[in-house]
């Protein structure tokens, strides 16, 4: 390690390793030069340079855990966000061009199907629904389309080439055909299995039934261009395995919520006393028994 000296002659400093035999800058010989003792740390010691970077990846480590707390709160805010605009680009929204915030507000509504009916929803709100179908904690979004047709919007989850595949399924009243889906991927190729998101994708899905003449979840994805009968969609080009992942969520995403597709699952809203009243265990449209149940009741009444 090199040492400081000074020579008393010409005032200048230097360093060497050790005491030289004269000044390397005036030629002053040997008794002219003093080695400069340091007085404070030895910033030229592996101690102060361990010492040095430990502090400065605590302060780093310090910051950086602030900045991450700080933020959550608005990075869980958009987060929510973005997933309220996938459930509405299912529904035929572009969430680009809308308040999404807002517009899910106004016309979608969180439930939980359990027990054979939906229930309104009052916990928090959900940006992932693997683990809760795995569950059985079934959640089923209740909403009106873009073109204002009244849908119910369903929770995917699978698995593609790279990563975790998820999606919503938007389905008609009557529970029988698709109204819209939406489709993303964790780390699918780019230019291939990415494609999913694309809006091409996800349009081929729409108007499709659900179920074959055997009642199963027929609904599915074949190989690109080999699409032929009415459940079947096409492919991306060059992604087949990807594809398969999003044949597989369809199946048996649909497949979960089995018991809630091929029942009514009347959820009567309002005080009205014959909606409480009547048996909705078979109807197959919630506004209809009510109207019936009302007009019944009211004949009753006169």
């Amino acid at each position: 390690m090199a040492k400081k000296f000074i020579c008393e002659q010409c005032g200048q400093t230097f360093e060497a390793a050790s005491k030289p035999d004269k000044c390397p800058i005036c030629g002053a010989d040997a008794s002219k030069i003093k080695e400069v003792k340091s007085k404070g740390v030895n910033t030229n010691g592996n101690l102060y340079t361990f010492c040095y970077a430990a502090v400065m990846v605590i302060i780093v480590a310090f910051l950086l855990a602030f900045v991450a707390s700080a933020l959550k709160e608005t990075q869980d805010a958009n987060v929510a966000n973005d997933t309220k605009g996938q459930i509405l680009s299912a529904l035929g929204y572009d969430k680009a061009t809308i308040d999404v915030a807002a517009e899910y507000e106004k016309n979608v509504k969180d439930n939980v199907f359990a027990d054979g009916e939906l229930k309104a929803y009052e916990g928090k709100f959900n940006t992932t629904y693997g683990t809760l179908i795995k569950n059985g904690e079934l959640h089923v979004f209740t909403g009106t389309t873009a073109g204002g047709e009244q849908a119910y919007v369903l929770p995917v989850v699978g698995r593609g080439l790279w990563g975790g595949l998820w999606g919503y399924v938007a389905v008609n009243e009557t529970k029988d055909k698709v109204l819209g889906t939406y489709f993303y991927h964790e780390s699918e190729t780019a230019g291939l299995g990415a494609r999913i998101s694309e809006k091409w994708f996800q349009d081929q899905f729409v108007g499709k039934p659900i179920f074959g003449e055997d009642g199963e979840v027929a609904l599915t994805v074949v190989k690109a261009g080999s699409a032929k009968t009415e459940y079947e969609v096409d492919g991306v080009t060059g992604a087949t395995l990807t594809s398969n992942g999003v044949a597989a969520m369809v199946k048996e995403g649909l497949t979960a919520y089995g018991e809630f597709l091929d029942g009514s699952s009347c959820t009567p809203e309002g005080d009205c006393p014959a909606c409480k009243e009547a048996d909705q265990a078979e109807c197959g449209n919630c506004d209809e028994a009510c109207d019936k149940a009302c007009e019944e009741k009211t004949d009753v009444e006169q």
